[in-house]
């Protein structure tokens, strides 16, 4: 499945890293469904194996590609200037109106609880810098380094966090049942740690997505008759 962690984490990182991917902190993923709410209305998506490769093209190959590297360089980061770039980089790499959104609402959100919980003042300076336009990936990934918790575990939170939400957005809509979901969760997890390992050995300016499927639903989602959710 990958290789071991070997970073020991704190319990207070521990305990931070699960209180920033638990479903009750305030950054609203579960009004996204990153185009699984087309998906399924045109017929693609009919049960646990496809929605499993869907989530998992997504990790690897879309937005999980894109948002691990982008932590990963937040997390890394030498300075604000630094780290400035990464966050006006990670602003444009969405290829729909949803899915900018979903990044930047999520991330405006994850930052505004967050930087009234970290104790260094560094990450509310940068959240006010770039207000309305930070990724949720950046804002995590800079939390976590400005937070003491290493990179390693902060991607594998990250990504794991990313592809849950997505399956709890197809449980609901193919629907599934909740033990369904579980194996899909369960099946994407080898995904989730490849896809981790590929972030930090993944630089910046060799950074490319390869699924414009998933963007083209995200695009008929826009004017989708009936819809549940924002992506």
């Amino acid at each position: 499945m990958g290789t071991a962690i070997t970073t020991t984490l704190t319990t207070e990182a521990l305990l931070r890293l699960l209180a920033w991917t638990s479903p009750a902190y305030p950054v609203g993923g579960f009004s996204y469904s990153h185009g699984i709410e087309t998906a399924v209305e045109e017929g693609l998506l009919p049960d646990a194996a496809a929605l499993t490769a869907y989530i998992a093209a997504v990790i690897e190959r879309g937005a999980g590609r894109v948002d691990g590297a982008l932590l990963a360089a937040a997390h890394a980061a030498p300075d604000d200037a630094a780290l400035d770039a990464v966050a006006e980089l990670a602003a444009a790499w969405r290829g729909t109106a949803e899915t900018a959104l979903e990044a930047t609402q999520q991330g405006g959100s994850f930052a505004l609880v967050t930087a009234a919980l970290l104790p260094d003042p560094r990450f509310a300076a940068f959240a006010r810098r770039h207000r309305g336009r930070l990724t949720h990936a950046v804002a995590f990934g800079a939390a976590a380094a400005m937070a003491g918790i290493p990179r390693q575990p902060a991607l594998l939170a990250y990504l794991q966090g990313f592809a849950a939400n997505l399956v709890s957005a197809g449980v609901r809509l193919v629907p599934l049942g909740q033990t369904d979901g579980q194996r899909v969760t369960a099946a994407l997890w080898p995904v989730v740690i490849r896809a981790a390992e590929a972030a930090e050995a993944t630089p910046l300016d060799e950074l490319a997505t390869a699924l414009p499927c998933v963007e083209m639903l995200s695009m008929r989602h826009e004017t989708q008759y009936t819809r549940l959710f924002r992506s």
